[in-house]
């Protein structure tokens, strides 16, 4: 059996991907969709880490490839219509709205399509984003207006709108962390760690949490995206985040995904995003190997999946 990541981006999670599978004896390599078709038969597997594209404008190209090796019997992981769910960050709050999670309240913003006027603060972002990109924050009308005029100017805006987001303060929820400073280990820590912002990005795998991190905004930033500066280290999230990140990656039935939780007044979090394509480290789980769980739990997961197939028969 192969287990090919299928991936436009040689980064170094998916290189990581394939050196863990490898060391678990499998025949593993990085492939783009159109190679894939060619390199993998029925009962291989691929894992699909198709992005966004670098203009914020879709998905990257492969997503009919994907459907046409899951036609022919390979056992694709993150198939195309997780894939797009995890991508598209409206599919996305439907589908956590459906499942019943709490998840900041967003509104689609069109250019061609009425809309009433989204209730203020809140966040402006792209429907396919990534990396923090073309993210702003409007706390008044004028700043509201003023973004809305320079979005005109993205082709992404143009074609898909943007999402107006509730923006959630982070104020008053504390946190465990398992690791390097800041926060220290042992000592519990406010949601604004010496006035910066943190959230918590959990990695799901086969249904299982198999890594964890709190990322910090740098100093004067809102934004917790590491590549924004963030700093990121390795945290012990609560039962409860581990619960909502498992119900996030199930709502959107994928079987890999990075899922963002922000902290909530009440000691509780929200579901603010999940990642189809997530990159992550060895210090995600510091005791462990992040990228052998990972490729266990997927493989466990294809042999739990294909049990109940034929127990179902």
């Amino acid at each position: 059996m192969k287990f090919a990541v299928v991936a436009h981006r040689r980064s170094a999670t998916n290189e990581a991907l394939v050196a863990a599978a490898r060391a678990w004896g499998l025949d593993s390599e990085l492939l783009e969709p159109h190679a894939a078709l060619t390199s993998l038969e029925a009962g291989d597997v691929a894992l699909a880490r198709l992005d966004v594209r670098d203009g914020l404008d879709g998905i990257e190209r492969g997503t009919g490839e994907l459907e046409r090796l899951e036609a022919g019997g390979v056992d694709v992981r993150n198939p195309p219509g997780s894939l797009i769910v995890a991508h598209d960050k409206l599919l996305t709050a439907r589908s956590l709205r459906l499942a019943g999670l709490p998840h900041p309240h967003t509104t689609l913003l069109s250019p061609a399509l009425p809309a009433s006027v989204p209730e203020l603060p809140l966040v402006l972002k792209p429907r396919f984003g990534s990396w923090g990109r073309d993210v702003e924050r409007c706390t008044t009308a004028e700043e509201l207006d003023a973004a809305l005029v320079r979005l005109q100017r993205k082709p992404w805006f143009r074609e898909h709108g943007a999402l107006a987001q509730e923006l959630v303060e982070p104020r008053g929820s504390r946190l465990e962390a398992s690791a390097a400073e800041p926060p220290m280990p042992g000592r519990k820590t406010d949601a604004a760690v010496d006035g910066r912002i943190w959230d918590l990005r959990l990695v799901v795998a086969g249904g299982r949490v198999v890594g964890a991190a709190c990322r910090i905004a740098r100093g004067g930033e809102w934004r917790t995206n590491a590549a924004l500066g963030a700093q990121v280290v390795p945290v012990d999230p609560p039962p409860l985040a581990r619960t909502l990140a498992l119900a996030a990656a199930e709502a959107t039935r994928a079987d890999l995904v990075g899922v963002d939780l922000l902290p909530t007044p009440n000691g509780g979090f929200l579901v603010l995003e999940v990642n189809g394509a997530v990159d992550f480290r060895p210090l995600y789980a510091p005791s462990r190997d992040v990228f052998s769980d990972t490729v266990a739990a997927l493989l466990e997961d294809g042999v739990r999946q294909v049990e109940l197939a034929a127990a179902s028969v």
